[in-house]
């Protein structure tokens, strides 16, 4: 644990936000919840039925994608989900899928939204862990490439949208049970429960329930060696043998927790063709992560040293949402608001020993408590106009107001830090529609922000105001064929830990000094998409899209003096530039192959490159852990006389590079391949067998180490190609099993 997952918003934010769906218009393809039509629970669950990515007519570029397009394959989570959706990468562990990154950019260039709005990330940059978000309560998710005016402008990479069922689309019931398997024979169970129903003739109501359990037990081997060894793909004895080895590591790694969920959605209309809703949602999860790792050394493996580390993880997310809207003749007044609270509670224990008889006989080397205080109020107030020659005029203004408390506390230091936020973004957006065929939509963000930030030993403000301009063009001289092109500026704002002006000791060298700088301005970006979309049949779609992103006000860090005889002092600042382009193409379809039913077909491939000037050594580079490549490919294959279907999804990235100031690090993948079948019993059940990481999917990560006691001495050593370390580190999970059983009432 680290101070920068203190100052991170780390919170859930409300699944039950009731807030209009990014997607404005009804088109082919489209949802229930999307055209306002109801759905049974029979319809949604217990269907031969396949889905495919949904064509939108919004004048931005929007991906929408149904819950039912990856449900049998039966993902856990929003993380597990994105696996599928083009450009979508993440640099976590093996069967772990939390920080979700597009387009191959850091983490925290992606926005994440729960309806629509904001969601506080779980780290200092304000990146979310999307596993948290249990696919069970999800209606579809959205990939929004380049924001409107009356969207927040933060995803400089795209925004993720995660849209959760809505009362007024789903009618019944359902209850699931499941288990999960592990390769090792350890079994953790899941369930849920879930009904929506109406109150009259005018207010529909939706209440659910999930629990769900996971475990993932890794096994990692590290080869560490004084310099570069003669084979860096090869088997141990080979690895062992080489003159520069020095030792292996050994880890067993296992994370085991539990989530616990409960949403509830009633919602009214008003007056005539108005509507109004209240929501509220409780997560709670606890985990348990536990680490062994032992190490042996030389070509003997002559038993050095084993670590334990306990880690035990309780967090808490409370929700209460309101929205409405109100049609005034040609004018519609619309208002939101909702409390978000986030509470953790993590502790971390380490124990070291050299009993190689004992593993058990160590002592603590290291122990941490943090807590999290989080709560967060947001608000919105709109009116729009409209009149029969197809201008739209909506102009409204976003609020938020943040209180957040946080302690860590060390056996030898203690930090605590306070962060109230407040943020006022007025909006003013124009959509002229000429016909069905041509669109344009064009508008004005205004972000303000008011921010302070009280620590143990310092404290300071961030104020910044940013005027962000969008304009969105789209085409369609037919029903079957679809352009669009899109210019949008959108924000990046700096991390916590470097906006707070605390000192940080032993950062970056061991000798040097950081200190924040509350005057950092946001990172910001220029952004062109253009893309074409065109249907195949009454059901499929393939689309292309190019996009370019000119990033500016880079934040890295830089020198300002010394630090004692041998470490100098250093502050991030505004100082670099960056881009990044690529190509992005999806295609789904049905095909009927067989004459016993039908077939869905489901690629996508997008390719990537950047260039930005590494702050450390002057050089140019592509962005940090970038791929140049990403794809997916699979089928689903109905077989209707015996009610059956069965499924496989393949997907993969190329390799990637990250460069530190003391180490360079590439890293690879092998394929992950998944697959399921289902047989459906009458109207009611469903019978699902998942398995995911058939191909037992390997990490594989290889890190040049430099070392020194300053900033300086480490890039000289660098520079020189001086190595302090080599290593060689791999990684696997085994396989994950799943058997689920539905049943819709």
């Amino acid at each position: 644990m680290t101070m920068s997952r203190l100052l991170g918003g780390a919170a859930l934010a409300a699944l039950a936000t009731a807030t209009p769906a990014l997607a404005q218009n009804a088109a082919p393809g489209e949802t229930a919840a999307q055209t306002g039509t109801e759905q049974s629970a029979q319809d949604i669950l217990v269907t031969g039925e396949i889905f495919f990515r949904n064509r939108t007519q919004d004048p931005n570029p929007v991906l929408s994608y149904d819950l039912e397009y990856f449900q049998r394959f039966e993902p856990v989570s929003v993380g597990e989900m994105l696996k599928r959706v083009p450009g979508v990468t993440f640099t976590s562990d093996v069967l772990e899928y939390d920080q979700v990154q597009f387009r191959g950019l850091p983490a925290g260039f992606t926005q994440v939204l729960i309806n629509g709005r904001r969601v506080p990330g779980g780290e200092a940059d304000g990146s979310f862990f999307v596993d948290r978000i249990p696919a069970e309560l999800v209606e579809r998710i959205e990939i929004v490439r380049s924001p409107r005016a009356d969207q927040p402008s933060t995803g400089v990479a795209g925004t993720l949208n995660v849209v959760t069922k809505e009362a007024v689309a789903f009618e019944g019931g359902f209850v699931k049970g499941g288990a999960l398997f592990n390769a090792d024979g350890e079994v953790r169970p899941s369930a849920a429960l879930a009904y929506s129903g109406h109150l009259g003739d005018r207010t529909d109501f939706w209440l659910a329930l999930n629990y769900q359990e996971r475990r993932n037990p890794k096994e990692k081997i590290s080869y560490r060696f004084g310099g570069e060894p003669e084979q860096l793909d090869a088997d141990e004895a080979t690895y062992v043998a080489d003159p520069e080895f020095d030792d292996l590591e050994r880890q067993d790694d296992t994370r085991d927790g539990s989530d616990l969920s409960a949403s509830a959605e009633i919602s009214t209309e008003i007056g005539n063709g108005g509507r109004f809703r209240i929501g509220g949602l409780i997560v709670d999860t606890d985990r348990d992560e536990r680490e062994r790792s032992l190490t042996f050394e030389g070509d003997t493996l002559d038993f050095d040293e084993v670590e334990l580390q306990h880690e035990d993880i309780s967090q808490q997310t409370y929700a209460a949402t309101f929205d409405g809207r109100l049609p005034l003749g040609n004018f519609e007044l619309g208002v939101a608001g909702g409390w978000n609270a986030y509470r953790e509670r993590t502790d971390v224990v380490v124990f070291v020993g050299d009993n190689e008889d004992d593993y058990e006989d160590v002592e603590i080397d290291e122990e941490e408590s943090i807590a999290i205080d989080d709560d967060e109020y947001t608000g919105t107030l709109y009116g729009a106009w409209s009149n029969a020659a197809g201008l739209r005029i909506k102009a409204g203004v976003d609020f938020l107001s943040k209180h957040r408390e946080g302690l860590n506390d060390g056996l030898l230091t203690s930090d605590a830090f306070t962060i109230e936020e407040e943020r006022y973004d007025p909006y003013l957006r124009v959509t002229q529609e000429f016909g069905s065929e041509f669109t344009v939509d064009a508008g004005l963000r205004y972000e303000i922000t008011r921010r302070d930030v009280i620590g143990t030993a310092a404290s300071g403000s961030y104020d910044s105001e940013m005027l962000n301009p969008s304009l969105h063009l789209r085409y369609a001289p037919d029903s079957v064929n679809q352009f669009r092109a899109s210019f949008a500026r959108t924000v990046r704002r700096p991390n916590y830990d470097l906006i707070s002006p605390y000192e940080q000791d032993e950062t970056p060298g061991d000798d040097d000094l950081t200190i924040g700088n509350p005057n950092l301005r946001n990172e910001q970006a220029w952004g062109l998409d253009v893309g074409y979309e065109r249907r195949l049949g009454t059901r499929g779609i393939v689309g292309v899209n190019l996009f370019y992103r000119d990033i500016s006000d880079l934040i890295e860090l830089v020198v300002t003096g010394a630090n004692g005889p041998d470490g100098q002092s250093f502050t991030p600042r505004n100082i670099g530039d960056g881009e990044t382009w690529g190509v992005e193409v999806d295609f789904s379809t049905p095909v009927q192959l067989f004459g016993f039913g039908q077939t869905g077909l489901f690629a996508n491939y997008t390719y990537l490159d950047s260039t930005t000037i590494d702050p450390f050594t002057g050089e140019e580079r592509r962005f940090n852990n970038q791929p140049h490549h990403i794809y997916n490919a699979g089928f689903i294959q109905n077989v209707a006389p015996a009610e059956l279907s069965f499924g496989a999804t393949i997907s993969g990235r190329s390799e990637a590079f990250e460069s530190n100031f003391d180490e360079l690090v590439w890293l690879r993948y092998d394929p992950d391949l998944e697959a399921f079948v289902e047989k459906r019993f009458g109207n009611s059940f469903v019978l699902r067998f998942s398995v995911q990481n058939i191909l037992n999917r390997e990490k594989k990560e290889d890190f040049r180490k430099y070392d020194g006691d300053s900033l300086t001495e480490i890039l000289e050593n660098r520079a020189a190609g001086d190595l302090d370390e080599y290593e060689i580190e791999r990684e696997e999970s085994g396989q994950l099993f799943q058997v689920t059983l539905r049943a819709a009432f």
